[in-house]
């Protein structure tokens, strides 16, 4: 209730109470406020047709449930076709029908070129029929007399169409018995390739979304430096002119990778890529993948060595037995009428994703290799840190990402592909519930930004169906000998906070011109280092220079004819009292690396021996794939007291391989650590 009104004398000497301006100021607010996107209506369960199974001639199999029309090739177990709002085939209907919806697999014998298999099945089975589902189910299974062309897996490709759902699920179960020969199964993914013609707008994110170029214009531009990116130089969107297209320029952390896709105008439909959980996915929550790119080409990348390389563990040997559900994922199609504001589309796919993320797990696939939510366990705790040199007491882990994985080594996640893994972000006091956790023997691990190294609890876990683990308060006590005498970064796994430049005005991408956080994923970033120290490179002195000092990548040098020289970088550093008896610390941590070797000297840039060496480190190719990190490396490095002196000291850190432009490391974080006891 207002008990006073201030009098308001306006220019006409009227006079306007606080109350008549609040009507005022609410009515104009009203009326200029941005009009809210209208949701798109969906269809109940009750209202929509019941599902239509139709095996046409043993060669279609075909399932309707009155809002898509999904067409399968049998056995061979591919999407040909789906029909929706008028659009015969949403599908690129110029490519063979084994090239518009499949399965793949990259994968070779050790030593062997690579092999592209497209999980070709040769027996369709009828899972489930009724008016209110339809699951579909296309195997193969391996033999020896099927020869070296075939990727040796037993394979159970399953399809779901259910009643008032405007899309169709799908995984897979991929198995190899033991004793089978040894194979590297570098990728495994689903792929569906859009009408070109139709599909031209691509969305990722609220802030990445564009209009893509066309298949041709990449087959008509000039090809850079690294194979997948393109300058585009005859577009036929000629606004499109002079960009650079590269699909990494629109990788995703699995953690964020939950829906994407792409929009067509006439009719004004969308195509949604949306996956519920990332249990299936490899190499925990920031590994990197691919999402959608040109063609229109829609991706699910479950197993990759991109932003990892072969440091990620894809290799089956001695006849190693192994068994693993991909998916279900969810293919989503949406529509609005053409008054209508086409970012509906992209809103409606976001909120059909929460809608899926908050079923999970499914209850209705039937293969019991998936199991349903009471059928699976659960873990929860609180993580506190213990660093005394920080803080006395025990601190929260706060947003900590807690996770179970394949039991190993201490950071052995990042690197694992063969299991499922559980992730979830600690509250703020370290406090984590994992969910729906599948059936199985584990290792709890964790890691915590703004802090170094990994967490891993010292027993494995095994989970049983129903069972609720609760641990507790677990405690981190990360890498520390002595007190910080000084630090550069953040330890967050990223070099984000480090200098990062703008990208050539001519290799623009001008979807991350407006992004600055996102700048990091223009082309050419590397042979920006050689623009900006020509001939002499980077010096940090601490107390001086700050993390915008530092430049994001440790990279080569280019010296021209396509020769590349080393580059040394130095911190100079003041100490006051140095203890010579004692040992100091330098903790490098890495958020990537490729082809590269750190070599540590103190005080002596000449010195033939450095005083440490990482040796031959990385294959995560993040800097050619316009990543902010890859795999994150941590070295602890003992330095004697008698490397130091009292007032200037110079580390030295040399990245000695120079073999191309794209070998290099970024550093997460580097810290100087006096001796212990002091």
């Amino acid at each position: 209730m207002i008990t006073k009104m201030k009098n308001v004398r306006c220019r006409g000497g009227c006079h306007l109470t606080s109350v008549v301006w609040l009507i005022i100021f609410c009515f104009f607010t009203a009326a200029f406020a941005k009009t809210p996107v209208r949701k798109i209506p969906r269809t109940s369960d009750s209202s929509a047709l019941g599902v239509q199974l139709n095996i046409k001639n043993r060669q279609r199999v075909v399932i309707d449930n009155g809002l898509v029309e999904v067409t399968f090739s049998s056995p061979d177990g591919d999407v040909t076709g789906i029909k929706y709002k008028g659009i015969d085939n949403v599908l690129e209907i110029g490519n063979d029908e084994d090239n518009r919806g499949y399965w793949d697999v990259v994968w070779n014998k050790p030593g062997d070129p690579i092999i592209f298999d497209k999980l070709v099945a040769t027996d369709f089975k009828v899972i489930m029929e009724d008016e209110n589902q339809v699951e579909v189910s296309f195997t193969k299974t391996w033999d020896l007399s099927m020869g070296n062309s075939t990727v040796p897996l037993n394979v159970d490709k399953r399809y779901i169409v259910r009643r008032g759902q405007s899309g169709l699920y799908l995984y897979t179960i991929l198995e190899r018995l033991e004793g089978w020969p040894d194979v590297d199964m570098d990728q495994i993914r689903v792929v569906f390739k859009l009408q070109k013609d139709k599909f031209h707008y691509m969305a990722l994110s609220d802030s990445r979304k564009r209009t893509m170029p066309m298949p041709e214009d990449r087959v008509s531009g000039q090809p850079l430096a690294y194979p997948e990116a393109v300058l585009l130089t005859k577009p036929i969107n000629l606004k499109l002119r002079g960009e650079v297209d590269d699909k990494y320029q629109y990788s995703c952390e699995d953690k964020d990778n939950k829906v994407h896709g792409w929009t067509a105008e006439d009719p004004p439909v969308g195509f949604w890529m949306i996956t519920p959980s990332n249990e299936f996915r490899v190499g925990g929550p920031n590994k990197q993948d691919l999402t959608s790119h040109v063609g229109p080409v829609v991706l699910n990348m479950f197993t990759s060595t991109h932003y990892a390389g072969k440091d990620l563990n894809t290799a089956y040997r001695n006849g190693e037995p192994w068994k693993k559900v991909l998916g279900p994922v969810f293919v989503y199609l949406n529509s609005i009428s053409p008054k209508e504001n086409s970012s509906m589309l992209w809103e409606d796919a976001k909120e059909q994703m929460s809608i899926e993320v908050n079923r999970w797990p499914y209850d209705f696939p039937q293969s019991e290799d998936f199991p349903s939510s009471d059928q699976r366990g659960a873990v929860t705790g609180q993580l506190l840190v213990r660093d005394r040199y920080v803080n006395q007491r025990l601190t929260y882990a706060s947003s900590a990402y807690v996770g179970l994985a394949a039991p190993g080594d201490v950071g052995s996640w990042q690197t694992e592909s063969k299991g499922y893994q559980f992730w979830i972000r600690a509250d703020r006091h370290g406090h984590f519930v994992i969910k729906n956790v599948r059936a199985g023997n584990y290792s709890l691990y964790a890691w915590v930004p703004g802090v170094i190294g990994d967490y891993k609890y010292g027993a494995n876990i095994t989970i049983n169906p129903g069972s609720r683990i609760r641990f507790g308060h677990l405690i981190y006590e990360p890498p520390r000998n002595g007190p910080t005498l000084w630090d550069i970064g953040i330890p967050d796994r990223t070099a984000a906070e480090f200098y990062v430049p703008d990208g050539y005005p001519t290799l623009m991408n001008t979807l991350y011109t407006r992004e600055p956080a996102e700048k990091f994923r223009q082309y050419g970033l590397w042979n920006r280092y050689s623009d900006l120290y020509p001939n002499d490179d980077l010096v940090y002195t601490i107390g001086i220079s700050n993390v915008k000092d530092w430049f994001f990548a440790h990279v080569t040098r280019d010296a021209g004819n396509k020769t590349y020289d080393p580059t040394t970088w130095q911190i100079i550093f003041e100490l006051e009292n140095v203890n010579r008896n004692e040992n100091y610390t330098l903790r490098l941590a890495l958020a990537s690396a490729t082809a590269s070797e750190i070599q540590v000297r103190f005080n002596n840039p000449s010195s033939d021996r450095p005083l440490f060496t990482t040796g031959a480190v990385g294959k995560d190719n993040a800097i050619a794939r316009h990543g902010i990190h890859g795999l994150y490396w941590l070295y602890g490095i003992d330095v004697p007291g008698s490397q130091l002196v009292e007032g200037k000291n110079t580390i030295y850190l040399t990245q000695a391989r120079s073999d191309g432009p794209f070998q290099g490391v970024m550093y997460d974080y580097i810290r100087f650590e006096g001796p212990r006891g002091t």
